[in-house]
């Protein structure tokens, strides 16, 4: 069985407009890796409901999960539960477990837990919740579609607690050799060897130090020895060439 497959949605005219540095995709991007999930696309979409639902329709055809991140607070622009109702054709309203939940907040709950904050215990009818131990309002699960929070310390916790839960495949190992010489010349050695270990994922990172021109030969796959035999013929290759890992 193939690994599984994911793309990312980010949600805000606060990314797209730079006023937030996005910081959510690489981290899940990390952990998808760790666990043998292969993040393969990811898009940032403004808030507005019909590209939210949009990509959200396309995305969940197309890969065994998608993630998004932001817009599940208290505030008018906070639509992404309402958009991933509306791609499902489901209802969506305030669900007693998730205000029970958000109660626990408030020394007062029925005078607190007033209408904006009840926004982020409205859950699509289908959902599973996914927990929040950092601030209590839930993310939520609908078939392979993941809601959670854009704040980062939040969408943190809520991939540990959703991650366990997924199907994972085997995870994709990496190793790196430090060629010292530029792109150009690598480019030809580096087309070999990607016909002669089809297997072997290949991806070549430049760098400019101190004046000379290298790159950085990333070999990843999800076997050990493949990857040991190509890189050990890009080492034969570099001799003298190949640079030390800091």
């Amino acid at each position: 069985m193939s690994n599984p497959t994911a793309a990312m949605i980010t949600i805000g005219d606060e990314i797209l407009s730079g006023r937030t540095q996005d910081t959510n995709m690489n981290f899940l991007a990390k952990e998808l890796t760790a666990r043998g999930i292969g993040l393969r696309e990811t898009r940032v979409v403004p808030d507005v409901a019909e590209e939210i639902i949009a990509a959200v329709n396309h995305l969940r055809k197309r890969y065994t999960y998608v993630f998004t991140s932001g817009g599940i607070g208290p505030t008018h622009d906070d639509i992404t539960a309402d958009c991933v109702a509306a791609a499902f054709g489901v209802n969506i309203d305030v669900r007693e477990d998730a205000r029970a939940i958000l109660a626990q907040n408030y020394a007062n709950p029925e005078v607190d837990l007033n209408e904006s904050r009840l926004r982020m215990a409205r859950i699509p009818d289908g959902a599973t919740l996914i927990e929040n131990s950092v601030s209590k309002a839930p993310g939520f699960s609908l078939e392979n579609v993941h809601v959670m929070a854009g704040v980062p310390s939040v969408f943190k916790s809520m991939v540990g607690v959703l991650l366990p839960t997924l199907r994972q495949g085997r995870a994709v190992l990496s190793l790196t050799v430090r060629a010292g010489m530029p792109e150009g010349e690598l480019a030809g050695p580096l087309r070999e060897l990607n016909e002669a270990w089809p297997g072997v994922d290949i991806g070549s990172y430049p760098f400019n130090r101190n004046g000379g021109f290298g790159a950085d030969v990333v070999f990843r796959g999800d076997n050990q020895a493949e990857l040991d035999r190509a890189a050990a013929a890009l080492r034969e290759y570099l001799g003298d060439r190949e640079l030390p890992i800091d």
